[in-house]
């Protein structure tokens, strides 16, 4: 690559910037506390609940393949012809106008319509997140460009701790304990004031983008120029050390030659749409009218005429109980067990995707574009498993402490677990920014000690006057004094710290399934702390090698931020056949796919001539 010019960094468009990062983790974290809310006040099963995630993390994926599709058939790169900094504020103006779609269905209390409201400001998020991290890069010298997307995401991680805190107070208004009756007659007003301010502040940072005179357009060029030099700027981040002859391969062929990938991606999205249709349908089924009449009914035998529960049933009373419970689990089996196929499904079609796309590339790479490399396939699932573990964790959490057996938490009394969950990413991904900034070996190595531990009382404090007790994870810092550790024994190798973390997460997953109490729940928790770094760690290995096609690599990559749409719902559903603890042996399953992706893509890049022991940078 030729010598550039250096330039100095942007700090005043870099700060307004980072904004949107922040509300990327803000609304995706609020979700959590969200979720058993609409559960409640919607009578909703774990199922249904997750449909909120469902409808969130697969904006995301439509996004990014609307964008690709449509630069395709126009023959430009639609997002390089806006600029970096229109497109953003258009990604803003439609997560505000999603927001106005979530204030009308709240008003009119229909559910499905806050589903559609989510998805179109997820879209926005979709856009904003396309334009938002090449723009940190172009905003100073590129070198340092990676310095700024950890600044981008330690700002997200934020966002992510204090989310779930604000949402909390804003639905009930007092860290007290709150009943599920309560929660049911609570009105929606303070929703729709929720989404009326997220909605202005979409508008505000809109405005304050387009019209200030700090924040370039960043508009590089038109068609390929756009896409090269950007490319060129991800290179020198990666910092990969790429043998010359796979670099030539990859500079002489045509980075928008992917008709097989583009083809492929879509075949996967119409069948992944067969696969949830039925389940949505089911819904609607005589079968589940009929066992929504038998709930009613059977509620409806242990009250008396003023509606108050009745403390000693009759013979008679238990009786009729029994008959109800009988016939309820008799139709219930059999379509919760489709249910389950046709999720189960969906999940087979992308797994199997992507693993026949990774064999049809090895043996023929044209029209394949970036999914031709091994690595950017397996990288794609292993994307798709880390946000679906991620999210389906953190927005099952809720139901999981509610169980008597981890604590009988009422709804409001979640929001301090939550927000350490969501916390924990914030501690991991501080303490992995480290290595960005040049500072000595020693330094480093104090700093690694420090700033997990500081993270981690100003996640408690954020808490704490939030108005929450936080008295129960005081000792959760045992779980970072591991993680901390594991940083020590890591040092910043990607496929290392993969690995090492993705066998915590594992273990952790296996204390949570078999122990109750605070360590089920410390050890669920843990799982934020061990996701904190997979994200950079991915993103780097799967992009190792691309040459040319490291900004194609990089889309399909932020496609398959579908996983949060997909695994979430597999869980919830799983948990209504099995049981809520049980349920989260996905979390394990998931885990152990990230495990094996870390030591195969090392033996993939090592085939390759490239050697990969430089540290990643980057955030999620």
């Amino acid at each position: 690559m030729s010598e550039k010019q250096q330039k100095s960094t942007n700090y005043g468009a870099l700060t307004t910037l980072t904004t949107v990062f922040f509300f990327w983790g803000f609304i995706a974290a609020g979700n959590s506390v969200f979720i058993p809310f609409c559960k409640n006040y919607f009578h909703l099963d774990q199922f249904q609940s997750q449909l909120i995630d469902f409808a969130f993390y697969l904006a995301y994926y439509i996004g990014a393949l609307g964008l690709f599709i449509f630069s395709t058939v126009i023959g430009k790169d639609i997002v390089g012809h806006w600029g970096y900094k229109k497109s953003i504020v258009y990604g803003l103006l439609f997560s505000a106008l999603g927001a106005v779609a979530m204030i009308v269905s709240v008003y009119q209390g229909v559910f499905t319509g806050m589903l559609v409201g989510l998805f179109i400001v997820a879209l926005g998020f979709s856009l904003q997140q396309t334009s938002a991290n090449p723009f940190m890069i172009l905003l100073g010298e590129e070198k340092t460009g990676s310095n700024r997307i950890n600044l981008g995401g330690g700002i997200n991680s934020l966002g992510t701790t204090i989310g779930p805190l604000i949402v909390a107070l804003a639905l009930f208004g007092t860290a007290s304990a709150i009943s599920d009756d309560m929660i049911k007659a609570l009105s929606l007003t303070k929703v729709i004031i929720l989404y009326a301010c997220v909605g202005a502040l979409f508008l505000g940072v809109a405005a304050l983008f387009g019209f200030s005179k700090k924040v370039p357009a960043g508009k590089i060029g038109q068609n390929e120029e756009i896409t090269n030099e950007v490319i060129d700027s991800q290179a020198d981040i990666l910092d990969a050390d790429v043998t010359s002859s796979n670099q030539k391969v990859a500079s002489e062929e045509n980075t928008s030659s992917a008709k097989k990938a583009l083809s492929s991606l879509v075949i996967i999205t119409l069948l992944v749409g067969m696969c949830f249709v039925p389940v949505f349908s089911s819904y609607k089924s005589n079968a589940a009218k009929d066992l929504v009449q038998l709930s009613a009914d059977l509620e409806q035998v242990s009250l008396d005429e003023n509606g108050k529960k009745i403390e000693t049933l009759s013979v008679q009373q238990k009786d009729t109980e029994k008959a109800i419970t009988k016939e309820i689990d008799t139709i219930r089996k059999p379509l919760e067990q489709n249910r389950m196929l046709w999720l189960s499904g969906g999940l087979v079609v992308i797994v199997g995707g992507l693993l026949t796309v990774f064999f049809l590339g090895k043996k023929q790479k044209k029209g394949w574009g970036a999914m031709q490399y091994p690595q950017l396939t397996l990288g794609m699932l292993a994307i798709f498993v880390y946000v679906g573990v991620e999210v389906a964790i953190g927005s099952n959490l809720g139901e999981l402490l509610k169980q008597k057996e981890f604590g009988g938490y009422g709804s409001s009394q979640i929001a301090p677990f939550i927000a350490m969950f969501w916390g924990s990413l914030m501690i991991g991904r501080w303490a992995g920014a480290i290595n960005a900034f040049n500072l000595t070996q020693q330094t480093k190595q104090i700093l690694r000690f420090i700033v997990p531990l500081i993270a981690f009382g100003l996640v408690l404090g954020f808490t704490r006057l939030a108005g929450y007790n936080v008295s129960p994870l005081y000792w959760y810092i045992l779980c970072v004094v591991i993680q901390i550790i594991a940083f020590y024994v890591t040092n910043d190798k990607p496929a290392l710290t993969l690995g090492v973390f993705g066998i915590l997460g594992i273990a952790a997953m296996l204390v949570g399934l078999m122990s109750t109490g605070l360590i089920a729940v410390y050890a669920f928790l843990s799982a934020g702390l061990f996701c904190s770094i997979m994200w950079p760690a991915i993103f780097s290995l799967s992009l190792a090698g691309l040459g040319k096609y490291q900004s194609q690599g990089s889309a399909f990559l932020v496609m398959m931020i579908l996983g949060g749409a997909i695994i979430p719902p597999i869980q919830g559903k799983l948990s209504d056949v099995i049981g809520i603890q049980e349920s989260f042996v996905v979390g394990a399953v998931c885990f152990a796919y990230l495990a094996f992706f870390a030591l195969y893509v090392r033996s993939i890049l090592k085939k390759q001539g490239i050697a990969f022991d430089e540290a990643s940078g980057g955030g999620h």
